[in-house]
């Protein structure tokens, strides 16, 4: 699922391309507003608040949208028409003066709404570190709040923290040296939001480190756990640990985590196996 610091570079490349453009014709194909006419607006902005993507208009209208698992955006040359497979994938087409267009494939959220109520649908997010709105001692005070709750769900809950996804999640609970079952309250909450946005902040904006967070770019050596399941702990050699995800429930995604690096604290009971 792509994470915050990947809709962030989404962003840059659409705002490079396209920002100041006139859009000549379009709609979107999805969602309550499907088949709403986009042709006569001037893309103004974007911005990004976690993992949701705004695109703004001249005309006070934001084109909202989420990735999830499968969406992404694709800008084709004058002239050049998009294969028939992904077009049929297409949920938003803007075909702008210049004869480029952009294409939003498989997009599960499209939203049009007016840019002066952005806050009913991203009202709802925790703090972002990539924002300059950025209120760590909101993100804590956040996570705080259900202090009993499991390492990984707390950072996963976009409510608390907005940005973070499952692979940033088990990295910096590697990084913090803390199990990713064990309690959210049982680790420094100060020093790890401070991690948590250093490390965004690189990913996204530092060219050949999205998503390194070894210091180590060659494959296989990018992730200090994160798919390295049964391979050997980069730092100990201890073979990495893996739980699978649970269906359908959010607190329990894919985790992965090294025994010897991440100990339990003392007396806890998770359930998990070491």
């Amino acid at each position: 699922m792509p994470e915050g610091d990947s809709v962030y570079r989404l962003r840059q490349r659409l705002a490079t391309a396209t920002r100041g453009a006139r859009v000549s014709e379009g709609e979107l194909r999805s969602g309550a507003a499907a088949g709403a006419s986009l042709a006569g607006r001037t893309i103004v902005s974007y911005d990004t608040h976690g993992k949701h993507l705004l695109t703004r208009f001249d005309d006070g209208s934001t084109l909202h949208t989420h990735l999830r698992m499968q969406g992404s955006w694709t800008i084709t040359r004058a002239g050049r028409a998009l294969p028939a497979v992904p077009r049929s994938r297409a949920r938003v087409r803007l075909r702008l003066d210049d004869g480029r267009e952009v294409w939003g494939l498989d997009l599960p959220v499209v939203q049009l709404v007016d840019t002066a109520r952005e806050r009913d649908v991203i009202g709802h997010l925790g703090p972002d570190p990539l924002r300059a709105d950025w209120d760590a001692p909101e993100a804590k005070r956040r996570l705080l709040r259900r202090p009993e709750r499991p390492f990984v769900a707390a950072l996963l809950d976009q409510t608390r923290i907005a940005g973070l996804g499952n692979l940033w999640v088990n990295e910096l609970a590697f990084l913090r040296g803390i199990h990713p079952f064990a309690p959210i309250g049982a680790t420094d909450l100060d020093a790890l939001l401070a991690l948590a946005a250093r490390c965004l902040r690189v990913s996204a904006t530092v060219p050949g480190m999205y998503q390194v967070t070894t210091g180590d770019r060659r494959p296989g050596s990018s992730h200090w756990v994160a798919g390295r399941a049964g391979r050997p702990c980069l730092r100990c050699g201890t073979p990495v640990h893996v739980r699978d995800e649970v269906y359908d429930d959010p607190e329990q995604r894919r985790t992965w985590w090294c025994p010897r690096c991440q100990p339990l604290p003392t007396g806890a009971d998770v359930g998990t196996p070491e």
